[in-house]
């Protein structure tokens, strides 16, 4: 991307400076002349005298350091808000190695480096390298590293690089050079132009194209446009190339390119002209996003908000709010609203506390949609839109000193004296007192944190409640299970099909696929990364298969043990919150390995009834012979018992929810089904152990990636011997990753319902952790392998601080179908021989039966079945 930079000596024309206001960053060289209330995102130089946490707080996205800076006086806040800039050291400008090795260390440390180099080191640091210069260039290759290191929302380390030393300054050839390896050119914004006044100067949109390294796959070179409101809603689709981007830029219009008419300024003749806010470029660089702020009558030429049907939810109540603002008649309940500011606010302050009121999911829905109304109402009439409050947003999300968050005084009902006890007395903790009482999910704005418990301010019986699970009403699941799995056996398909509708809104005329499996293209790095993984689950699950073993127990007595694949196995892939393509592998890898002849998938199908298919793949991979498109207690149903389609199987295995989990059950217990299940399963959980050589970002990246499963995750940490600021720093940690989080939502909900218990050494967290069995335990200390000796429960060990739970999650080749709920004291995770099963023989010669023969005999006299020592002696009297 083209990155300009603006020093406060620089007169920039008015054209020029809100053209630059148009792309996503811009670099200032003076953070006090950063423009920070508005688009795009202000980046700038800081010196030493600047107060970086300040400057952060008022709205600076990212504060540019040397990477020699002492870090220490920056302070403390989420690293993606920091840039290094890296000087060459070097005698020899064209050589850009020391400068590239450097950075690929500051990529582990900051958002963004930032390399200063010569025209020389340019060209050398973009030359493709390796064998017959096939491989990455220098910089290329420092691109793609940085890619791989993700910072939360803000997607991944980004590479910058600065032209130092050319009296000349940039040129398209360098710009393109740059681009083509994926990253961002920082060009002075004196040598930028738009429209006429481009004299001795680069061409914005030239210079654009050429640092993003745009290209279009299309016969005629134009690029696809996409063209979205200030709300990122799409609007339509258009084309541009460098004539009409040009344009664009030099007017603040919605300017592309038409395929029949050519230069098109939108809106010239209808009036519908467009404000252009934003002009970014799409990850693979052959897509342009405009983002505008159309007028009326709207941007489809039928009339239409969009060219893909009107606006819904937030963005269609404030285009109503405001038509009502201007449209409303007098004497209407809505000009009353517009008009009589006392009910407005009577009306807001009413709907705030019947939504603090609600408790139903339902109702909370209700009463927060009944609140944006009028909340809506209230920004109308003083001209506030939704964009308005949107920024409002961003920028509160820039804050690095948050506000403590206490509610007003007279917002909290004063306290209700406590009644006089007239019951027993309560017993000195309750299971539900250390576990439940006052947790709640945290609100947006607030903390997310765990619980905080010392060992040694604990009681027995209150470190007891902390090694229990959330409760679950097994008799009410069971009862809402049972009509599904009743129904499934009296109606076989014809059940399955009504309740995949019903649950899963699709309507399918079939519940099976068959193979051969028609596996669409999936994507060439998810494919790869599906490949691996696989490659590494089946070469640990074939290690586990067992060797058959022979032993002669006594002269002429062979025993004999040997393993057969179970022959028909259900594997339940769950769907719900995320696509699952690993559980798919982790099923379906031991399965194939052990040799099961008929290997049935269940998962549920997505909304149109098509399997999701990075699934498919994988179940094709696995050589399953069937799919079911079904999930939820239907599916563990119809394997269990077969229908029409569904074939019958002899062993269900697979995570899932409460109700799958009830349904297997329920399978398991009854002789009709003949089923046998892996394991009972909860919530999914993690234990991780921590101490001072532990990276506070580590920990919590590890608490949250299984935090982030569902609502009712158990998250738990063991604090050995960490100081105050030590746990400061983790807490800050989950606080800033988790907010961060596509599913924070459910992070708000389920890192509250886990705890930190601070311990005084390693052997009382593994006393507490063998205690608590947990699902996954991480060991994030220096000398982690000492201690897995002393570890008797868990569901996988991830040793070291360089083994997230994730690499066991995907493609470590471990198992990640594990026992959780405290199941791992007496069960396994899935494996090899979860397939299998085990049958021994014996073969006598005549002299063995002569040597056994009189203890048999005696042992049968004694038990008194006769016909167990008959067995032997008519042998006998022929030897």
């Amino acid at each position: 991307m083209l990155v300009p930079k603006i020093s406060p000596s620089q007169t920039l024309g008015p054209a020029l400076r809100r053209a630059l206001g148009l792309l996503p960053t811009v670099l200032y060289t003076d953070a006090s002349e950063a423009n920070v209330d508005g688009e795009p995102a202000a980046w700038a130089q800081v010196s030493a005298s600047d107060d970086v946490q300040a400057l952060l707080n008022s709205g600076l996205a990212v504060a540019v350091v040397g990477a020699d800076d002492d870090l220490a006086r920056v302070g403390e806040f989420d690293r993606a808000r920091l840039a290094l800039r890296y000087a060459s050291a070097s005698e020899d400008v064209s050589d850009p190695s020391a400068i590239t090795r450097a950075a690929k260390v500051g990529i582990n440390h900051a958002g963004a480096v930032i390399l200063d180099l010569t025209a020389q080191q340019i060209t050398a640091a973009t030359d493709s390298a390796g064998v017959e210069a096939q491989g990455p260039s220098p910089l290329a290759a420092l691109v793609r590293a940085a890619e791989r290191q993700v910072v939360g929302a803000n997607g991944p380390v980004r590479v910058l690089v600065e032209l130092s030393g050319s009296a000349e300054g940039w040129t398209l050839g360098l710009l393109s050079r740059v681009g083509l390896t994926g990253a961002s050119a920082v060009v002075d914004a004196g040598m930028l132009g738009v429209g006429d006044d481009c004299a001795g100067r680069l061409e914005l949109g030239a210079a654009l194209v050429a640092a993003c390294g745009l290209s279009s796959d299309r016969t005629d070179g134009l690029v696809t446009t996409v063209v979205v409101d200030e709300q990122r809603t799409c609007l339509g689709v258009a084309y541009s190339n460098g004539a009409s981007l040009a344009a664009a830029l030099a007017s603040g219009d919605g300017v592309y390119w038409s395929r029949k008419r050519g230069l098109w300024h939108k809106g010239l003749t209808s009036g519908a002209t467009q404000a252009l806010v934003g002009v970014s470029v799409d990850c693979d660089a052959d897509a342009l996003c405009f983002r505008v702020r159309k007028h009326s009558p709207g941007f489809c030429h039928r009339q239409t908000s969009s060219c893909f049907g009107p606006a819904a939810g937030l963005a269609r109540l404030a285009q109503t709010v405001a038509d009502r603002r201007v449209n409303a008649p007098e004497g209407s309940y809505t000009r009353r609203l517009f008009d009589d500011a006392a009910l407005l606010r009577a009306k807001i302050v009413e709907e705030a506390g019947e939504l603090a009121d609600a408790a139903d999911p339902a109702d909370v829905a209700f009463e927060a949609a009944d609140l944006l109304y009028f909340a809506m109402v209230k920004c109308a009439a003083h001209g506030v839109s939704l964009a308005d409050i949107e920024r409002s947003l961003d920028r509160k999300h820039l804050k690095v000193v948050r506000r403590p968050g206490d509610a007003k005084p007279g917002a909290i009902p004063a306290p209700v004296a406590p009644v006089a006890p007239v019951a027993a007395a309560i017993p000195e903790v309750s299971r539900t007192s250390i576990q439940n009482a006052g947790i709640r999910a945290a609100l947006p704005g607030e903390k997310i944190a765990l619980r905080v418990y010392s060992a040694d301010e604990l009681s027995e019986s209150e470190r007891d409640a902390l090694l229990q699970r959330p409760l679950v009403d097994s008799h009410e699941i069971m009862r809402r299970v049972r009509p599904i799995v009743d129904a499934v056996r009296a109606r076989g398909d014809a059940a399955v099909l009504e309740l995949t509708a019903k649950f899963d809104g699709a309507q399918m005329d079939s519940v099976v696929v068959r193979a051969p499996f028609n596996v669409p293209e999936l994507p060439d790095a998810v494919r790869a990364a599906i490949d691996q993984a696989y490659a590494n689950v089946r070469c640990f699950h074939a290690a586990q298969l067992p060797a058959d073993s022979a032993v002669e127990t006594m002269p002429g007595v062979t025993c004999r043990r040997f393993s057969r694949a179970i022959e028909r196995v259900g594997l339940y892939v769950p769907g719900g919150t995320a696509v699952l393509p690993s559980s798919a592998l982790m099923l379906g890898v031991p399965a194939q390995v052990a040799g099961c002849r008929e290997i049935v998938l269940a998962t549920p199908p997505r909304p149109d009834g098509s399997i999701v298919p990075e699934v498919l793949y994988v179940a094709h991979k696995v050589g399953a012979t069937a799919i079911v498109k079904a999930g939820g207690a239907q599916a563990i149903a119809a394997m269990a018992y077969g229908t029409e389609s569904v074939p019958k199987v002899d062993k269900i295995c697979g995570p899932g929810n409460q109700y799958v989990t009830a349904a297997k059950m329920l399978a398991q217990n009854d002789s009709d089904a003949m089923v046998a299940i892996d394991m009972p399963a909860g919530p999914s959980e993690i234990l991780v152990v921590a101490d001072a050589t532990s990276n506070p970002a580590y920990v919590a990246s590890d608490l949250l990636s299984q935090a982030e499963h569902g609502p009712d995750s158990q998250a738990v940490l063991l604090a050995v011997g960490l100081s105050a600021a030590q746990m400061a720093a983790i807490e800050r940690e989950i606080d800033t990753q988790a907010a961060r989080l596509p599913r924070v939502d459910i992070v708000r909900q389920s890192v509250p319902k886990g705890f930190c218990l601070c311990v005084p050494s390693m052997a009382d967290a593994l006393a507490f952790s063998n205690a608590y069995a947990p699902e996954h335990l991480i060991l994030q200390t220096d000398s982690a392998s000492d201690y897995v000796k002393d570890i008797v429960n868990a569901g996988s060990v991830f040793v070291g601080h360089y083994s997230p739970e994730s690499c066991g999650d995907y493609a470590s080749g471990t198992n990640h179908t594990l026992p959780t709920y405290g199941y791992s004291k007496m069960y396994s995770g899935v494996n090899t021989a979860t397939f299998l099963k085990h049958i021994t023989s014996q073969e006598l010669t005549r002299d063995g039966l002569a040597n056994i023969a009189q203890t048999v005999m005696t042992l049968a006299e004694v038990e008194e079945l006769e016909a167990h020592r008959n067995a032997v002696a008519i042998r006998l009297k022929d030897l």
